[in-house]
């Protein structure tokens, strides 16, 4: 952002943290699928070692499928918890109060 005389400054920029803050109160399955993604890609580089006769693409490609399917999964669960918390959730509570 500019202030008033036309100088950038700093403070007014969202930080990397605070960014991660915020989207992790709008949406908590982010921090999740993050986790998740590090999780398999970590267990997946470890599993590296020991992978006898496969081939590396081969590996390669099963921790990328694994990890991308672990965000999907995080992704899609909060999209549900999503659609309850605004749709489902209010229609109950609102209906029981009539």
């Amino acid at each position: 952002k500019m202030s008033s005389d036309n100088q950038w400054s700093a403070e007014e920029e969202e930080g990397q943290l605070s960014r991660l803050i915020r989207k992790s109160r709008d949406s908590p399955f982010f921090p999740v699928g993050i986790a998740g993604f590090v999780a398999v890609v970590s267990y997946g580089l470890y599993k590296l070692k020991y992978r006898r006769d496969q081939k590396m693409s081969i590996h390669l490609i099963h921790m990328r499928v694994a990890a991308q399917g672990f965000v999907v999964g995080a992704v899609t669960i909060g999209v549900l918890y999503s659609m309850y918390k605004d749709y489902i959730k209010p229609r109950f509570f609102n209906a029981s109060k009539k």
